[in-house]
């Protein structure tokens, strides 16, 4: 993870700050989330009724492929320097345009849109946060996350 002096934060901004590496969306990983959220659609947990849809098999749950965020944006996000945490912050968007069909390869791209200090010592970032699947011209989703940087 790449840290700047805070003052320096808005240098990023409009700039494209990576792409984090490949990672599948198995079946395991997609149970696993069903059952963390008790949402156990068929189209998510039954391959051979989800086979019968337009889709051809199942799919990753979109909250599933939103909540990995964090994860894969942790070695692209710029921080300040002296960071002491960094939270949540909610989203400002998000619109899932495609879904994730099982074993696909997705990875994050992400920019930096805005950074506004909130108080002293308090640095809320902006991303846009677009999640490409390999293979595939559109992206399972363009969002919006905002994170609350302590310093």
């Amino acid at each position: 993870m790449p840290y700047v002096p805070a003052a320096e934060l808005k240098d990023y901004v409009g700039k494209e700050l990576g792409r984090s590496a490949w990672l599948t969306i198995d079946q395991e990983r997609i149970n696993l989330f069903a059952e963390a959220t008790g949402d156990f659609q068929f189209i998510h947990v039954d391959p051979v009724k989800a086979a019968q849809t337009p889709f051809g098999g199942t799919i990753a749950h979109g909250f599933l492929t939103l909540s990995l965020i964090p994860k894969l944006m942790e070695d692209i996000l710029v921080l300040p320097k002296g960071l002491k945490m960094a939270v949540n912050y909610g989203l400002d968007s998000v619109r899932f345009i495609q879904p994730v069909a099982v074993n696909s390869q997705v990875r994050l791209k992400v920019d930096l849109t805005d950074v506004t200090e909130k108080k002293p010592g308090q640095w809320l970032l902006k991303v846009t946060a677009t999640l490409e699947i390999d293979g595939q011209e559109k992206p399972a989703y363009i969002a919006e996350p905002l994170s609350l940087c302590f310093v």
